[in-house]
């Protein structure tokens, strides 16, 4: 079995290199330049108009108001939805390795990502809202697979290319759903968790031994309750989903940045320092790694784009599956809240992790050594160095609860992500083969409580990175379209011109759409 682990880890090793390094990275930064170039610097010239659209809209019934339509949710909840996905173990355990990885500098490169990134993802929802459709049961579908093989697949003698794609997408969006979206997640909960509240009697039942590592009974029990109550969600469908990450995610965001605040200001002294040394280690040949000099360039530019992407998912066609079911009928208006969704995810709250890390002390500023054990109690050790009364670590507790909210709304999130791909990949099928997918999902949680190896996480890395391609593929592609577009966008919302606005590819829908903003006078 070892063995067999072993051969598995070294072609996984091998395709993620490939994928991520040789290819992604470059593909990922040179969509979103190209994007941002093509739209005119969208993020800048025109933030006064998506701050106010998204954020400043947040007292808008017609945003956060909930829809009686089966096939839709609100703007708001779709972010929320989105949000529950992208907000998670990666804000935390993920901002730290690509520290303990590439050093302060690699924080530089997750700004840079997320920077690109908003354009990126703004491109990913206003084709997805544009290529979306209706499924068996009435709810709107969309996602890179639609505007793949409607988009790509438009072009001539793409349209076996665009549907492979389409297809390579669909797979790899369902195979990461059950390893990044799920058992990873649940595997870092109950590590966290079970470290955090000690329970003896639980903790001493120890059902199997793998390697250096321990499955408990304390794990088992853990495991049993979140399957328990991420079934009762997930089975509840896409409006059980939404209503949860609305009421879930605005509370966890708000709660983790103020107490990242906190250590912050109580470090204030160590701001400076912080930001001198993001921006010195960013550009350097060298980084630590533990004890080991010599972490290549590449390796601090690939840790901080990565990391950027695990956590706000821009350019990963992932979060384009909820924006399409929101209750939006102008694609441009939903990109508003893609931007939104990488600066509130990786400007606010990936910063706020860094800060924290880097004004308390925890890692070593020149060279970027440091005595944690792990990526997760690297951020927890920082918080201790404030919420530590009476020796009693607060900070360790409230990171426990923070992983273990943070990775319960994303496996929400993955949950609809890879029932959307099955859905495509299942064709008329699809009712009944998402109802199995749901239940295997769930089935899967218990999984991932028992894991001891890494490996489920690192294939889903490499599936990330599948993803990834076929998606910026066909955004590359369809960059014209997204020009077109924000064009007519801009043209009409902020110039006032009285032309035809675009809607959707398909007529019927246009012409629906068209209407309803018409007779509504929609804003």
């Amino acid at each position: 079995m070892n063995g067999f682990l072993e051969t598995l880890t070294n072609i996984n090793n091998a395709v993620n290199d490939f994928v991520w390094v040789k290819v992604g990275i470059i593909l990922l930064i040179g969509t979103g330049i190209l994007m941002t170039v093509l739209t005119g610097f969208f993020q800048i010239t025109h933030i006064g108009h998506w701050w106010k659209k998204t954020i400043g809209s947040l007292f808008d019934k017609k945003v956060i108001s909930h829809t009686g339509e089966k096939a839709s949710i609100s703007q708001f909840q779709a972010l929320c939805t989105a949000l529950a996905a992208t907000v998670g173990v990666g804000n935390i355990a993920g901002v730290s390795a690509a520290i303990m990885t590439g050093g302060p500098g690699a924080v530089f490169w997750m700004w840079v990502a997320a920077f690109f990134g908003m354009m990126t993802n703004y491109s990913e929802n206003i084709l997805g809202i544009y290529y979306r459709r209706k499924n068996h049961e009435g709810e709107w579908s969309g996602g890179a697979m639609y505007y793949l093989q409607d988009g790509l697949g438009s072009y001539p003698h793409m349209k076996v290319i665009g549907k492979i794609l389409a297809v390579v997408f669909a797979v790899c969006a369902a195979l990461a759903s059950f390893g990044i979206g799920n058992m990873g997640q649940v595997n870092k909960i109950v590590i966290n968790f079970t470290n955090a509240f000690k329970i003896d009697y639980l903790s001493s039942k120890v059902l199997y031994t793998s390697g250096d590592n321990s499955v408990t009974m304390y794990m088992l029990v853990v495991g049993i309750v979140l399957m328990v109550l991420i079934g009762f969600v997930v089975l509840g469908g896409l409006q059980r989903i939404a209503v949860v990450a609305e009421k879930v995610v605005p509370l966890m965001v708000t709660l983790f940045v103020l107490g990242s605040l906190i250590i912050i200001v109580c470090n204030f002294k160590g701001i400076l320092p912080a930001f001198k040394a993001i921006f010195s280690m960013a550009f350097t040949k060298q980084a630590a790694w533990g004890g080991a000099a010599g972490v290549a360039f590449k390796t601090i530019i690939t840790q901080g784009c990565k990391r950027g992407v695990f956590s706000n998912e821009a350019g990963l066609g992932s979060s384009v599956m909820v924006h399409s079911n929101s209750n939006v009928k102008e694609p441009v208006k939903q990109g508003l809240w893609g931007i939104f969704e990488v600066f509130a995810d990786t400007m606010i709250v990936c910063s706020m992790t860094a800060l924290t890390i880097l004004t308390s002390g925890v890692i070593d500023l020149t060279t970027g050594l440091t005595d944690a054990e792990s990526d997760a109690t690297l951020v927890a050790e920082a918080f201790d160095t404030i919420f530590n009364i009476g020796g009693i670590k607060f900070g360790k507790i409230f990171i426990a609860l923070a992983i273990l909210v943070f990775a319960f709304t994303t496996i929400l999130g993955w949950s609809h992500y890879g029932s959307k791909a099955v859905e495509y990949l299942a064709g008329s099928k699809a009712p009944v083969v998402t109802r199995i997918y749901k239940v295997l999902f769930v089935l899967m949680i218990l999984s991932g409580a028992l894991m001891t190896s890494s490996i489920a996480w690192d294939i889903s890395d490499t599936f990330n990175g599948m993803m990834m391609i076929p998606n910026l593929i066909g955004v590359v592609a369809m960059s014209p379209v997204v020009m077109k577009l924000t064009r007519n966008y801009v043209a009409r919302r902020l110039h006032g011109k009285d032309i035809e606005p675009m809607l959707s590819f398909d007529p019927k829908t246009q012409a629906e759409h068209a209407r309803i903003i018409a007779e509504t006078k929609e804003d």
